[in-house]
């Protein structure tokens, strides 16, 4: 009995430590991937509302395709498309950004605040193995509420209201959700709860991508820019 719990023990063990090598590396890729993307858009001058339509179109796939995809290697193409329209829809933030007198520090600043949270709170997860798993309902209820958000500040822009205070206001809740996201994604993968590295390296880009567009934006302001 002894020797099938220890069999059953290290094969969970050998199963976790793989999801998330495949995790790790196929994050990497992908942030490649993203910044080549990117890189290409900014060079061809891609307008913001060109970059919206990507973005919608990059949530479409992750929405309604990567669930039924996620189990096949019809998965990896979905991710690949995903990350490189994310990446490209950057180009007009990062050329609007580097227009600054100090856009270039902003943009470095963003990017190496984005590393140091995420291979920091990634690296807690992985040498306490903690279980963040408490944090599920603040991470759902948070989702609801950034989209609600986001709704509103769309609608009110629109209707030329100055809604500046609250975009600031927003972009850091978005830093605190997607710094829970990744602590709560992490455990859930060293703890067995996330089986698929597919859907595991989603979550990340996501948490990623939003952290950096966030401090992005923090930091512009921080600039008066």
């Amino acid at each position: 009995m002894q020797e099938l719990y220890t069999q059953t023990a290290s094969t969970s063990t050998l199963e976790v430590n793989k999801v998330l090598r495949n995790t790790y590396m196929l994050l990497g890729i992908t942030l490649v991937f993203s910044a080549l993307t990117a890189g290409i858009s900014m060079a061809v001058g891609i307008g913001h509302g060109v970059g919206l339509i990507m973005s919608l179109v990059a949530l479409g796939l992750i929405w309604f395709v990567l669930p039924r995809t996620a189990n096949s290697s019809t998965g990896l193409v979905v991710v690949f498309a995903f990350t490189g329209l994310i990446g490209a829809s950057l180009g007009p933030i990062l050329n609007h950004y580097l227009a600054f007198a100090s856009g270039g520090s902003i943009v470095l600043q963003a990017l190496g605040g984005t590393a140091l949270i995420f291979l920091g709170l990634s690296a807690y997860t992985l040498t306490t193995r903690k279980d963040f798993s408490f944090l599920q309902g603040f991470v759902v209820v948070g989702m609801m509420v950034m989209i609600a958000a986001m709704l509103i500040l769309i609608g009110a822009s629109l209707f030329g209201f100055n809604v500046s205070g609250l975009q600031l206001a927003f972009s850091a809740g978005v830093v605190l959700l997607m710094s829970a996201l990744i602590l709560y994604q992490t455990s859930a993968i060293i703890h067995g709860g996330e089986t698929n590295y597919i859907m595991a390296t989603t979550s990340l880009y996501l948490s990623i991508i939003n952290l950096f567009t966030s401090l992005l934006h923090l930091l512009g302001a921080a600039g008066d820019d």
